[in-house]
């Protein structure tokens, strides 16, 4: 039983474009910050932001796919992998959004002001 080698190269050059051009509308993104995305807001956060999330998840998701050679995995791991990433990514994104809102809520309404 022999193995055949198999060259990746388009794949590696297709993941490649794929993640810099991901990379390169972030970076756009954040130059411009269109104010149609600035100023509109969903669930405590605006747009622009909300993308920026999603668009790091993707990559991270991607870059775990690709490079760590998930898709050669059976269903069962893959699925356990990703949703244990997916439950620790919207629990710290819960908590963060949770305690932002307290502490803008403390320095809002109080005697103490931003220093920073």
């Amino acid at each position: 039983m022999s193995h055949e080698h198999v060259s990746n190269t388009k794949r590696i050059w297709f993941v490649f474009g794929l993640l810099s051009l991901v990379t390169t509308v972030e970076v756009i993104l954040g130059i411009y910050k269109p104010a149609s995305l600035e100023f509109t807001h969903f669930i405590g956060l605006n747009l622009l932001n909300w993308i920026f999330y999603i668009l790091t998840i993707f990559k991270a998701y991607y870059i775990v796919w690709a490079f760590m050679h998930m898709e050669g995995e059976k269903s069962s791991l893959r699925w356990s992998v990703v949703s244990s990433v997916v439950f620790l990514v919207l629990y710290l994104l819960f908590i963060l959004l949770t305690e932002g809102h307290y502490i803008y809520g403390v320095f809002k309404d109080s005697t103490i002001k931003w220093n920073f």
